[in-house]
């Protein structure tokens, strides 16, 4: 089964363009997200692909965030001066990097998000690791004072290469209903229509 729990072959029908005119095919878009009758507690989303930190990525994020801590910016340092003996990428690069990996399986038609519940950081990650994610739905509910949208508390657990978990979080998102989403113009809201 694919992320969306598709087959293999309604996928590549899907995305085969040759398919879209033929009876029994359908042409539809790209997932992107979920409404909030989509989630299943229990579900696992595997997102996919993996990303490979390089030392510019974590350059580049440590600078833009103001993070000038040596053990992520100073090789030397690092080398000389740590258990590691080399640089750790900043764990908040990590995060962010699972939390965009998950948008399209999670949060890609999120009204909001509404809480980082918790955040750790449990082993560290180096320039070249490959860091994967997947993401569990832990529980839903409809919200108490909107009835076109929900609720959804998750899970994403994001790992190296070989395996090795590096960071988990849990966060709660305010999903729409279909109702929500067919109100708005459907699964893509302000797409136009081409002219010819």
């Amino acid at each position: 089964m694919s992320r969306g729990g598709e087959s293999q072959a309604t996928v590549r029908r899907r995305l085969d363009p040759a398919a879209w005119g033929n009876p029994g095919s359908r042409r539809t878009a790209m997932q992107f997200g979920r409404s909030y009758e989509e989630f299943e507690v229990g579900a696992v989303y595997k997102h996919w692909p993996g990303k490979t930190v390089t030392e510019y990525d974590d350059h580049l994020f440590c600078l833009l965030t103001m993070n000038h801590h040596p053990l992520h910016l100073d090789s030397h340092y690092a080398e000389e001066t740590t258990q590691f003996g080399k640089n750790v990428v900043v764990g908040n690069y990590i995060y962010s990097i699972l939390l965009g990996m998950s948008v399209p399986d999670v949060s890609g038609k999120a009204i909001a998000n509404l809480e980082i519940e918790s955040l750790r950081h449990v082993a560290p990650t180096f320039h070249g690791d490959t860091i994967y994610g997947e993401t569990v739905v832990l529980d839903k509910w409809e919200s108490t004072s909107k009835d076109d949208r929900g609720i959804v508390h998750v899970e994403t657990k994001g790992y190296k290469q070989d395996g090795t978990v590096v960071c988990l979080f849990r966060r709660k998102v305010m999903v729409p209903k279909n109702n929500y989403l067919e109100a708005r113009g459907g699964e893509q809201p302000g797409r136009p229509t081409p002219t010819s």
